[in-house]
């Protein structure tokens, strides 16, 4: 039992060998052609008997059957006598059937020989002036672009079957590209009416592609390989990006981390579930973006120092990710969201070489959100209480002890302490995020005075003027109107 695998080559048959032309024309073997859609494989049908797969194109519904089928079929074929498996262009080039061929034939003990050939990407080569190791070409499957899409090296996206994946691609370059991006179509190489077309990226949506159809896209300092390569440059060529120290920039990070923070406030509670506020999320992409920069301004100046680079910070973060996560890249079974808690703070204290939970808690953190991060640590080992209404009892408990103290500075002091930590202790029971309420009360606040402030100006009576009568009146008014 024996399988050959050959390429059609690019194109016509002046692209094919005279040893794969013997092959085909061999009236001892079948020859099974991946598809007609292909002007060798058109010669090859009308000059001998040959066993199309398109048929399982047209039946099955999608492509994985179709190479499933198609494996099956030159296997069972093999079991008869020789068989020789015709691709387009070249088999060991964007052949997913070779793939699967060469595996199943090694399971069931069927001999497999793969002849390389001419592929579409040597005349792409050609016609674009293009030497894809010293340019670094990366070439990308149209039915499987990376998310994120890197384009910081020349880029050939290929298998641009239709019209529906030409619109498809251009929305993905759209996105970094911009409309007027420009690429490069090439379609049928080596044919007499090939086509070799500049356009847009707007232009390509409207391309009616086929079976050998790709985009050329020049390289691009886009996404977030553009903007760490971008924030080098101006490292070196910018008077103030060349002052900037981590110091320096320290003020910086925390003002974007506020803002961030203030954007995605902006969301809904359910975010990113319900209703899609885009405008809203507009902001919060805008504030992601101040704070990346911040991230990759600190990595670039480490990488001066030699610490390290942002590829490492990226990576050290997805090993202890994984690491963090046994249930899903390991053989832990865990019951909950609860487990995988204290799992992550047990896997965590062990990476850090903690001696207590409380360690490593960074000081500098607002005392709100320390006092939460301490009271989650805790809860994850199982030192919480059980239900909300304990904890309502505890903060009426604090009230009364501050009450009792009120008057002596110190202890007053330390008492109010523990009405704040046991309201944050009821907002973590209650599954809501102390910060966001306090913010949100702070807000509202905000909007009432300024309210009632309008109100008073246009009673003509000037806000210092004002008894504590009228400014309640006022304030009880700018409740209802603002909410």
């Amino acid at each position: 039992m024996s399988v050959t695998i050959v390429g059609l080559g690019p194109a016509g048959i002046e692209y094919l060998d005279g040893r794969v032309k013997a092959m085909l024309t061999d009236p001892d073997v079948t020859v099974i052609l991946r598809t007609l859609d292909h002007p060798a494989a058109g010669w090859m049908s009308q000059t001998r008997d040959v066993v199309s797969c398109d048929d399982l194109y047209d039946t099955l519904d999608d492509f994985d059957a179709v190479y499933d089928a198609i494996t099956r079929r030159v296997i069972d074929a093999a079991t008869a006598g020789p068989v020789v498996y015709a691709v387009p262009g070249s088999p060991l080039v964007g052949e997913r059937t070779v793939r699967d061929i060469l595996r199943v034939a090694a399971e069931r003990g069927v001999e497999v020989t793969v002849l390389p050939a001419t592929s579409f990407l040597d005349l792409v080569y050609a016609e674009l002036g293009i030497d894809p190791i010293a340019d670094g070409l990366q070439v990308l499957d149209a039915r499987d672009l990376p998310d994120p899409l890197p384009l910081h090296v020349p880029t050939l996206v290929t298998q641009v079957d239709s019209a529906l994946r030409c619109a498809d691609v251009s929305s993905s370059l759209d996105r970094l590209l911009g409309a007027d991006g420009s690429v490069t179509v090439v379609d049928r190489l080596g044919d007499a009416d090939q086509t070799v077309a500049p356009m847009t990226v707007a232009d390509l949506a409207k391309y009616e592609g086929g079976p050998r159809t790709s985009v050329f896209v020049p390289s691009a300092p886009v996404g977030i390989l553009g903007l760490i390569a971008t924030n080098r440059v101006l490292r070196r060529e910018c008077p103030w990006d060349r002052k900037q120290t981590h110091h320096s920039l320290l003020t910086h990070l925390v003002e974007e981390a506020y803002e961030t923070a203030d954007a995605i406030a902006q969301l809904s509670a359910d975010a990113p579930g319900g209703d899609v506020d885009f405008g809203a999320y507009a902001e919060v992409e805008d504030e992601l973006g101040d704070l990346l920069l911040q991230v990759v301004f600190h990595a670039t100046l480490a990488s001066e120092a030699g610490a390290f680079d942002i590829d490492d910070v990226a990576e050290m973060n997805r090993r202890k990710l994984v690491n963090r996560h046994p249930h899903v890249f390991g053989d832990v079974v865990v019951a909950d969201a609860d487990e995988v808690k204290a799992n992550w703070e047990t896997i965590k204290g062990d990476e850090k070489d903690r001696e207590s939970l409380m360690d490593d808690v960074p000081g500098s953190m607002p005392a709100v959100v320390r006092s939460l991060k301490v009271q989650k640590r805790a809860a994850n080992v199982g030192f919480d209480w059980a239900t909300a209404g304990e904890v309502f009892d505890v903060v009426r408990r604090e009230l009364d002890e501050l009450e009792a103290e009120a008057g002596a500075r110190d202890a007053t002091a330390a008492e109010l302490g523990d009405v704040l930590f046991s309201v944050v202790n009821l907002a973590r029971k209650l599954d809501v995020d102390p910060e966001v309420a306090l913010r949100g009360s702070v807000d509202r606040f905000m909007a009432r005075f300024r309210h009632m402030e309008q109100q008073l100006v246009e009673a003509g009576l000037p806000l210092g003027d004002a008894t504590l009568d009228e400014l309640d009146a006022a304030w009880e008014r700018a409740k209802s109107d603002v909410g």
